[in-house]
């Protein structure tokens, strides 16, 4: 069994919903929304995500969104077995890529989503558990039979789909085959065989004689290939000869001029090379000149370089020197920095000294830099001071605790006292109680009394009532016995005048008997008990009487009033004895908490007495201003830091005056005639000087620029000039010999040797475009009169070409004559016509049957199921008819011919559905379709979607739907409207309001 509800919905992006969450969906959720709120685009969605999108090709709405994003969302559904299980399908293949995530973390596609739905399709899944106006709007549509049809198929797939399938079956057949039809296929083709059959008879006679014409016709047909290939061959050998006439010529000169490269024989020589040898020669003269022009320049720049004097000392110290003077900036911001931090030291010291003004602590400055005043002892300092206001705190709650504790201790005492004495003492009330404890006597002395006295009355009553029973029951015995006595006393003298003495001694004894208990008292004996328990009954009276006397003399009541109170006050004593010691233990508790303040105190003390003595702070300062002292100190330290500090600055900045004053005196003596103590007039000549340097410098630098650059020509040219003679040797070497006049006749011999290469390569390619094989063309070299061997081909050629001439024309002929014969149709092609028409039959013929099994199949699953499962959805869908239409109609049964029902009445009175009334027709549809889900698929609890199906009902059936709804257990119903009349039969919390892509709760 597979149950399943979803929980939640998240629409990434779907039509015109996009980021869309719907959460805690009920058994019975409705979705309510106008026009295009979203409705339809919701339930797609669900089709979508649990079976796959509609694919472009599809005629379903695909409703991909407009905005661009992303094409898709997920569903949390809840599975009996497994749990919550999420399902997200996203744009991607055809119907989308899944992918399925269970409880537990496992993850499938598109298998597991299957397994999870029974192997549920998309359109099995529509037929039965979502259904929609659509669906009511068939039946409105449908006429006669047609309505029966498609309730019959409504009730076995849950659509319409069977009804139509045997419709079209049934269309099927008849367009291919009538019993008396014409058109048909099979009818028509049936008769174009039986007309072929007769002319097929009919060319069979002069078969024989077309049959002779077909075999002359072959053999003609055979010698003309063989003339033609003979013609194929001289034409192929005419047109070799032909072709080696154009080409003898080029190849006889191949020929030779590949012998004479032969001869020429193999040389090393350059490519170009008396070319190349030429153009170095030239290249080698003007070198000679520039070089001898450089070597002058040379020298005279050489000569200008010495003559300028340059002091490099100067300049191999400018860096320091540069250094140097930019320290003088510096050293002025020093002395300005040192005013500072002089005033900064003045200020520091008064703050010193009026922070010891304060602390009046007996130690030198070094000695309160040296106080521990780190983050723990603060914390400790901080604790201290803190629990020591917190201590004084309790200390005054406390007090006035006591106060208010002490005050109601003395209030209670006094009220016990007071109850206490209002009490009645002891041995007062013990004679009260007893007096009370008489009257309790009494009253049962009194209760005694009248039980006795009703005893008394019941037994006078009950002794009249017997008295007149027993004379009643006395009476009628007396009679009797009379009765019998007379009886006896005629047989007893019966017996004596007869002699019979056997009669006549019964009679005398029975009278006798009769007699003697006539006499006898019967109620003598019940009335002696009667009279003696009632004369011990009045004897107890008397008794009780007599004591009763005795207990009139006393109060009672007043005595009992006094005791009650009394109770009362007991009562509120032990109260107030309670609340005493309540308020003891209270007073108590306050005692024991002043102890505890007092040890938590002395404890705190010490500490801070601790503290203040690692602090050097005295105990006067310490009992009332230990956290002030403490940060004063904070303070002090602070300043005094800040003091040495700056102390040290100024000791640094005189070290770095005297290092600059240092400096600059060297360099002024080193390099300055006139010395002097300005610092700025010492910088100004000094960089003068440097500046005078970088002038010869940069002459120098110019000048030995421009020689590096002749020196640089003059060693480019040499190499130039040498690489120019080696390749020149190169050359020659690469011809071996040793002068040019070798090399240059050398040339002319490989220049010969080119040409006849260049000559062959142009022959070669004129023959390489010929069609002639290299074999053919060494066959044809051997051939010496080739005009005789062309005129041979040619005659052997007119030769053939008339014998084809001749075989043509008898080909015609016989072509002629079986051209006659098959005008009128020849046997062979009516036999292939006839067979062909046969095949076609054949073929339309088995489409006929598939149909028709098909049909046959249909019909038989119909049957079986109108015999096996029909039956119990048809009970469940009575069941549902009988509750939506209030009892009017009761049963469904299933017609005996053909595939409709028949509805009957609560009166016993049939109806095929087209005679029903539209809303009635209605209903059975919607019972048929909710019967189908619940018992033929009673495995698959899956979600009812509804969309607006109940639109034209009335009031009252649409509250027996909606009832009838809300009682399938099994399955979650989605319902889906746009009628706000239809509101009011739900809850307002299962009511999801959709506008415009959002979701809200009504």
């Amino acid at each position: 069994m597979i149950s399943l509800k979803i929980q939640e919905i998240h629409i990434y992006g779907f039509g015109q919903l996009n980021n869309t969450v719907i959460k805690d969906l009920s058994d019975f959720q409705v979705f309510y929304g106008e026009n295009e709120a979203g409705k339809s685009t919701i339930m797609a969605f669900i089709h979508g995500i649990l079976f796959g999108f509609p694919t472009k090709q599809s005629t379903e709405l695909r409703y991909v969104p407009k905005n661009g994003s992303n094409y898709g969302g997920k569903l949390r559904i809840l599975f009996d077995e497994i749990g919550i299980a999420t399902i997200e399908r996203v744009r991607g293949k055809a119907s989308g890529d899944v992918t399925v995530t269970l409880a537990d973390g496992t993850t499938g596609d598109e298998t597991l989503l299957k397994q999870l739905l029974g192997n549920m399709d998309k359109g099995l899944f529509q037929a039965i558990f979502s259904f929609n106006i659509h669906g009511l709007q068939n039946i409105h549509q449908m006429k006669g039979e047609e309505l029966g049809k498609f309730l019959f198929s409504t009730g076995t797939l849950g659509t319409e789909r069977l009804a139509k399938s045997e419709a079209e079956l049934q269309k099927e057949l008849e367009a291919r085959f009538k019993p008396s039809g014409k058109k048909p296929v099979v009818n028509e083709k049936l008769k174009a065989l039986h007309e072929l059959s007769i002319e097929l008879k009919k060319a069979a006679a002069k078969n024989q004689e077309y049959e002779t014409l077909i075999s002359d016709k072959e053999s003609i047909q055979k010698e003309v290939e063989r003339i033609n290939n003979s013609l194929q061959e001289v034409k192929g050998e005419v047109e070799k000869l032909n072709e080696w006439q154009r080409i003898h010529s080029l190849v006889k000169e191949e020929r030779w001029i590949t012998s004479e490269i032969k001869l020429l024989g193999e040389s090393s020589f350059p490519v170009r090379g008396v070319e190349r040898l030429e153009k170095v020669n030239q290249l080698i003269y003007p070198y000679n000149a520039q070089i001898s022009s450089l070597m002058e320049r040379i020298t005279q720049l050489k000569k200008e370089v010495a003559s300028i004097q340059l002091e490099k000392q100067l300049l191999a110290d400018e860096s320091q020197l540069l250094a140097a003077l930019d320290q003088i900036p510096i050293y002025e911001q020093l002395t300005l920095e040192k005013q500072q931090c002089e005033l900064k030291v003045a200020d520091l010291e008064e703050k010193i000294s009026n922070i010891n003004e304060k602390l009046h602590l007996p130690l030198r400055e070094e000695e309160v830099l040296t106080i521990n005043t780190n983050i723990y002892m603060k914390n400790q300092v901080e604790q201290t001071a803190g629990k020591k206001q917190k201590l004084l705190e309790i200390k005054q709650d406390l007090e006035e605790k006591f106060r208010e504790e002490k005050s109601a201790l003395e209030e209670l005492e006094g009220k016990v006292h007071i109850a206490q004495t209002q009490m009645i003492p002891a041995h007062e009330r013990a004679k009260l109680e007893k007096v009370v404890h008489v009257e309790g006597e009494k009253r049962k002395v009194e209760y005694e009394l009248k039980a006795v006295q009703d005893k008394i009355e019941y037994y006078q009553h009950t002794h009249e009532q017997d008295k007149k029973t027993f004379a009643k029951i006395n009476k009628q015995k007396q009679i009797q016995f009379l009765t019998i006595g007379a009886i006896l006393l005629v047989l007893s003298l019966y017996g004596l005048f007869t002699k019979q003495w056997t009669l006549l001694v019964v009679g005398v004894l029975g009278s006798l008997l009769i007699g003697v208990f006539l006499s006898k008292n019967l109620a003598h004996k019940n009335e002696s008990k009667i009279h003696q328990a009632l004369s011990q009954l009045l004897e107890n009276e008397k008794k009780l009487i007599q004591k009763l006397e005795e207990y009139k003399n006393s109060n009672i009541p007043a005595i009992q009033e006094k005791l009650d109170q009394d109770n009362l006050r007991k009562e509120q004593y032990q109260l107030l004895k309670i609340k005493l010691e309540q308020q003891q233990t209270q007073y108590e508790k306050v005692i024991r908490k002043f102890e505890e303040w007092e040890i938590e105190a002395a404890e705190n003390k010490g500490i801070l007495m601790k503290l203040s003595s690692e602090l050097h702070i005295p105990e006067y300062i310490a009992q009332t201003f230990f956290l002030e002292a403490f940060q004063l100190i904070e303070q002090y330290k602070l300043v005094g830091r800040e003091k040495k500090k700056l102390l040290a600055r100024l000791e640094n900045i005189n070290l770095e005056q005297a290092n600059i004053t240092k400096r600059l005196t060297f360099y002024s003596k080193q390099y300055l005639a006139d010395e002097g103590s300005d610092f700025s007039k010492i910088a100004y000549l000094l960089r003068n000087k440097l500046k005078e340097e970088h002038g010869k410098l940069i002459k120098i630098q110019e000048k030995q620029g421009k020689l590096d650059d002749l020196e640089a020509d003059l060693k480019q040219m040499k190499q130039e000039q040498s690489h120019l003679i080696s390749e020149k040797k190169k050359l020659l070497d690469e011809a071996d010999v040793e002068v040019e006049e070798a090399y240059y006749a050398l040339g002319e011999k490989i220049e010969k040797k080119s040409k006849l290469i260049e000559r062959l390569a142009d022959i070669s390619k004129q023959v390489q475009y010929s069609f002639l094989k290299e074999d053919e063309i060494e066959r044809l070299l051997q051939i010496h009169n080739v005009e005789g061997l062309l005129t041979h081909y040619h005659e052997e050629k007119e030769t053939l070409s008339s014998r084809l001439n001749e075989l043509q024309e008898k080909q015609a002929a016989v072509n002629y004559q079986i051209q006659l014969l098959e005008e009128g149709g020849s046997y062979s092609e009516i036999l292939h016509h006839y067979k062909q028409q046969k095949f076609e039959l054949d073929e339309a013929a088995k489409e006929w049957s598939v149909f028709s099994l098909a049909q046959n199949i249909l019909s038989k699953t119909v049957e079986k199921y109108k015999t096996v499962h029909l039956p119990r959805m048809l009970a469940k869908a009575e069941e549902y008819l009988f509750f939506l239409t209030e009892e009017q109609y009761e049963r469904i049964h299933l017609q005996q011919s053909g595939s409709g029902f028949l509805i009957e009445r609560s009166d016993h009175t049939l109806f095929e559905a087209n005679e029903l009334s539209q809303a009635t027709a209605e209903q059975v549809y919607v019972s048929i379709r909710l019967a189908l889900a619940t018992t033929l698929y009673e495995k698959y609890h899956f979600p009812i979607i509804i969309d607006d199906s109940f639109v034209n009902f009335d009031s009252s059936r649409t509250k027996k739907v909606m009832e009838l709804l809300t009682k399938l257990e099994h399955n979650q119903i989605l319902f889906f409207t746009c009628h706000t009349h239809l509101l009011q039969y739900f809850q307002p919390k299962k009511v999801l309001y959709l506008h415009k892509g959002a979701v809200e709760v009504i």
